[in-house]
């Protein structure tokens, strides 16, 4: 399978000994295991000690003699040229060993079959049964609404179908959230050797987290190497969208900067995820204000801050890395915290990926795969559990687990030792309700910006605007000349804002009524046929993990069920009510025993009345065996 990266042995931009030096010591291991098909290296004393930390350390707890004689021994593989690797796919079995081997715990064997398809051992996209059937594919056209990550893994997949699609983007360039969000500090917060497509892996980054900018570059990248552009239309916003009963398609209207247009498809796929219209609160007595207001999701070109007092209301993901950016620049620095935050240091988290390990992660054969899943293991699945509520625990105000109140004691310690100084922040930014309660966060130099002389952190509630800035509700005013305003965004409305009327003239926010969106498996909604939402109600990944690998497995299941219904004749499919209540009836009774149901909180995660409409309550590994085959059993069908 093409995962974009090269596999061979480019020539030397340095001494390769050099490079290995730098190298992490689990996937060398590995790389020795696929060079070799030696498994004595799975053995001890090759085998890495457990490291749970994010970034663990590249010595894998073991000594310096092993060490050397494990890069000595790949450097010897390249004396006489580049070797071929014994073992290209390890198979479910070996792989499974190896997985254990490398993060020195035991995997489960379900993960075997989904890491095969994750690091490109064995094709991921749904393909034909038979030969391509091209005629049946000239009846089929999808329409996608928006371009951000989750239209191109679709577009990707789509493409190795050769189903006709077009992307429409309101926007004058793709991207989605990374091309609109464009604050200071912007970037990911997820490794991005996770936070990639596992078909495009082989990205040359400059740091472990990168900026926002390098990310859009890479989405660029890709849609250019994919050929998602001839199929992609910018500045087209779709208005309206109705199913029509008798041609069995779905009548679109675009608006374009020539007027509007009618545009027809028999699918019809909504890629704006959920975090895609920014929340704008009001204030009172905002309207007298004189300087400028602006929502961090919608940043103004050419802003200067420099020298400037700025109020900033929220301390979410947004505000955690905007803070610290402009901190050192701004005049004055006020920050208006509602809740306090837990956020967890990740060492690296700023740093620039060495010279040497950037040359193994973009040529050494096999070790950006497995460098890849350490850190898909790392953020994803291997939190979940600690995140589960423990009848039996003695504490549940404070924490959900033992485990979890440990981690509400590292996290505190953390705290404690950033704010040392200063007992009257750490008063204000000490959480009281349980670790990862709130989506997880992690720490910019959050704790020590708030140290600054010019910074201070609000937790009075704000009263009113002023002509000269902010009033809290003790009378105090404090003077702004700019307020940034970083509230979120309307996450419950999703796909309802693009006006969606299906069967019987519904609407999808009638469906969705009451802050309250649901569709089976996040994707499908009864009474809207040949409808997918992408990144839908309780799809988000609440437990860390990474958006795009959810893109992955919905587009896997959209094409899968185009593919069916070509083959098989089907003109629509709408799934089935009781399906739909079924899987809700799941997922609400999987989040009462996790941590997001947690009542010492508030979070964007639920809606007004409590329930969990947002993060998802599974593993990524039953999200992707879920998603990986549709069951039309499941759907009222139609044949052509």
């Amino acid at each position: 399978m093409d995962t974009g990266m090269n596999t061979t042995i480019s020539p030397k931009p340095l001494d390769l000994a050099s490079a290995i030096a730098e190298g992490d010591i689990r996937c060398l291991l590995m790389v020795l295991v696929h060079l070799t098909g030696d498994l004595r290296w799975l053995e001890p004393p090759y085998m890495p000690r457990r490291d749970v930390r994010l970034i663990p350390d590249p010595e894998a707890g073991l000594s310096k003699e092993v060490q050397d004689e494990i890069r000595e021994a790949i450097v010897k593989l390249f004396a006489n040229g580049t070797p071929k690797p014994v073992i290209t796919d390890p198979g479910e079995e070996l792989l499974l060993r190896m997985m254990s081997t490398s993060l020195g715990e035991k995997v489960a064997p379900e993960y075997a079959p989904l890491m095969r398809e994750e690091m490109g051992f064995v094709p991921r996209h749904a393909a034909w049964t038979g030969e391509t059937p091209v005629a049946a594919q000239k009846d089929h056209h999808v329409l996608i609404v928006g371009a951000g990550v989750c239209a191109i893994a679709l577009g990707v997949a789509l493409d190795k179908l050769g189903v006709p699609y077009t992307i429409v983007e309101k926007n004058a360039e793709l991207g989605g959230t990374w091309y609109v969000n464009r604050y200071p500090g912007c970037g990911v917060d997820t490794p991005n050797h996770s936070y990639s497509y596992s078909f495009g892996q082989g990205n040359n980054w400059t740091r472990f987290f990168c900026p926002r900018e390098e990310l859009l570059e890479y989405l660029k990248k890709i849609a250019d190497e994919f050929g998602i552009r001839r199929h992609l239309r910018l500045n087209t916003e779709l208005t309206s969208s109705r199913w029509d009963e008798g041609k069995r398609r779905w009548i679109s209207t675009l608006k374009t900067r020539d007027g509007e247009e009618v545009f027809e498809s028999s699918v019809l796929v909504s890629a704006i995820g959920q975090l895609n219209d920014p929340l704008r609160a009001t204030f009172k007595g905002e309207e007298s204000f004189r300087g400028q207001i602006v929502h961090s999701a919608l940043w103004p070109e050419g802003i200067d801050l420099k020298g400037k007092r700025v109020a900033v209301v929220g301390t979410g993901a947004t505000a955690m890395q905007l803070v610290p950016t402009i901190a050192g620049d701004v005049a004055s620095l006020a920050v208006y915290q509602r809740t306090p935050q837990w956020s967890r240091p990740v060492k690296g988290y700023s740093d620039p990926i060495p010279e040497g390990a950037r040359w193994l992660l973009a040529h050494l054969p096999h070790y950006a795969q497995w460098y890849r899943f350490n850190m898909f293991w790392r953020y994803g699945d291997s939190l979940l559990p600690f995140l589960r509520k423990d009848p039996e625990w003695p504490h549940p105000e404070r924490a959900v687990n033992r485990i979890n109140d440990r981690h509400r004691l590292e996290l505190t310690d953390f705290i404690l030792s950033e704010l040392k100084d200063r007992p009257d922040l750490i008063e204000k930014c000490v959480p009281t309700y349980p670790p990862y309660g709130k989506r997880i966060l992690l720490d910019n130099g959050w704790f020590r910006t708030l140290t600054r002389p010019n910074v201070e952190l609000v937790t009075d509630t704000i009263d009113h605007f002023t002509a000269d800035g902010i009033v809290t509700a003790d009378g105090v005013a404090r003077p702004a000349d700019v307020i940034v305003v970083s509230t979120g965004f309307k996450v419950t409305e999703m796909a309802a804002r693009l006006n969606l009327t299906g069967r019987e003239g519904r609407n999808l926010k009638e469906a969705w009524a009451d802050e309250n969106p649901t569709a089976h498996l996040g994707l499908t909604v009864p009474g809207f046929p040949n409808f997918f939402c992408m990144i839908g109600p309780n799809t988000g990944p609440g437990h860390g993990g990474s958006i795009i690998f959810q893109s992955e497995c919905q587009a896997r299941y959209i094409s899968a069920s185009l593919a069916q219904m070509i083959e098989q004749g089907i003109a629509t499919i709408d799934v089935r009510q009781d399906v739909l209540d079924d899987y809700v009836r799941k997922v609400d009774a999987e989040h009462e025993q996790m941590i997001w149901t947690h009542p010492g909180m508030t979070t964007y995660y639920r809606n007004k009345h409590g329930r969990v409409f947002s993060a998802m309550p599974w593993r990524f590994v039953d999200y992707w065996q879920m998603t990986h085959d549709p069951d039309f059993g499941e759907y009222q069908v139609s044949r052509a």
